[in-house]
């Protein structure tokens, strides 16, 4: 039974989450914070952890080390899992206010609940709404920078644009 498929339980994700933000406050840098715990049923125990200005190898290391001794000591996960802790890749949706705040003047491409997609550069973020420069084009026109307010509720998806300009 090593490698039965793990029940994904919530309560392990939560006792997780509260492992790493011990270890964040212990690490003694304010700007990190925890972005997810996911449990998968291949066993996979994933941790993505951010900063404000970035985060490191070293603190991925130690957040893994004490999360995983803790679980091992309190026995929370009954069967073999491996566990996976570092940074969102830049692929990563954004899921916080902290990600946002962190990229602010990046260009995001945001896919909207109405299955529309917008692209814009990052000006500016509200608990309810983005402030987005588009680059809106007109037939026959040069492209205009247009101010967008655009509300939360009604994004599905953001991800930071990779620009190798």
């Amino acid at each position: 039974m090593l490698n039965a498929p793990i029940e994904v339980d919530m309560n392990i994700e939560k006792r997780v989450a509260e492992l790493v933000n011990e270890k964040i406050a212990e690490i003694e840098r304010p700007d990190l914070f925890l972005v997810s715990v996911s449990l998968q049923s291949n066993g996979k125990l994933i941790i993505l952890v951010d900063g404000d200005q970035g985060i490191g190898i070293g603190e991925c290391a130690q957040i893994s080390r004490y999360v995983g001794f803790k679980l091992e000591e309190e026995d929370v996960i009954k069967t073999a899992y491996n566990l996976e802790v570092s940074s969102p890749g830049i692929d990563t949706p954004l899921t916080q206010a902290r990600q946002y705040t962190k990229n602010i003047g990046r260009t995001l491409a945001i896919k909207m609940a109405d299955g529309t997609k917008r692209e814009g550069k990052l000006n500016g973020l509200t608990e309810d709404e983005l402030q987005v420069e588009e680059q809106i084009k007109q037939k026959g026109k040069k492209a205009e920078a247009i101010e967008s307010i655009i509300p939360l509720h009604q994004i599905t998806e953001t991800k930071v644009v990779i620009s190798f300009k």
